[in-house]
């Protein structure tokens, strides 16, 4: 692919964390009285913003009731650090070939800011991104807002970068903007959901991934 700048989700696609995402979820929500849901429903929301995704799983909640498992989510979440352990392998040195040959690295995530921040310092990857955008400074996932801020800040049009993700939100996000996208298979939805978004590519290895980005 000819882009100059190539745009990452982060959980699921370049960390491995939807696990400890679910499990938080669960452990945050059924604490409070709230019913405990299938795995793949707390697994299925990653990539929303917060609000946006306990409003998926649980309609209805008043801000109370969300500040309460918001809080006590990030209780769970951040009992766990981020580290270079946590990064799929290759992904670290994709990033810096990727940085080598010119490309622009940059984040779109449904994290906090807080929660992108404190994994971008633990995890090693911060140093290699221009600019990363999260849903509680923007709008949420599969609003296009933080792509369009990502493109503004680079000054280049949709079809000269390309999103990088795990997820139906990823993909549809990019579509909305006319962006290409490649879907990655080691995250939260399998090839079949990911196929239906109309993908540049759909990989299921990091070595797949770089040849698809030319490196």
């Amino acid at each position: 692919m000819n882009v100059k700048v190539v745009i990452f989700d982060w959980d699921g696609t370049l960390v491995d964390s939807v696990e400890h995402i679910a499990d938080s979820l669960h452990q945050a929500a059924t604490e409070l009285g709230y019913p405990a849901l299938e795995r793949e429903a707390y697994r299925d929301i990653i990539g929303l913003g917060m609000v946006e995704a306990l409003e998926t799983l649980y309609p209805g909640l008043s801000q109370e009731e969300m500040l309460a498992i918001r809080e006590n989510y990030a209780r769970y979440f951040f009992s766990k650090v981020t580290t270079p352990h946590n990064v799929f392998d290759g992904m670290a040195e994709l990033l810096s070939d990727l940085r080598r040959v010119g490309r622009g690295c940059s984040v779109a995530t449904g994290k906090s800011r807080r929660g992108l921040e404190r994994a971008l310092l633990t995890s090693g990857l911060g140093p290699h991104f221009d600019i990363t955008r999260c849903a509680d400074e923007t709008r949420s996932k599969p609003d296009p807002a933080m792509l369009q801020e990502i493109l503004a800040f680079y000054r280049i049009e949709p079809t000269e970068a390309v999103m990088i993700g795990d997820t139906r939100y990823d993909l549809e996000m990019a579509r909305r903007i006319g962006m290409p996208a490649i879907g990655v298979e080691w995250g939260v939805h399998r090839r079949d959901v990911l196929s239906e978004y109309d993908p540049h590519a759909i990989v299921d290895s990091v070595a797949e991934l770089r040849r698809v980005l030319g490196l």
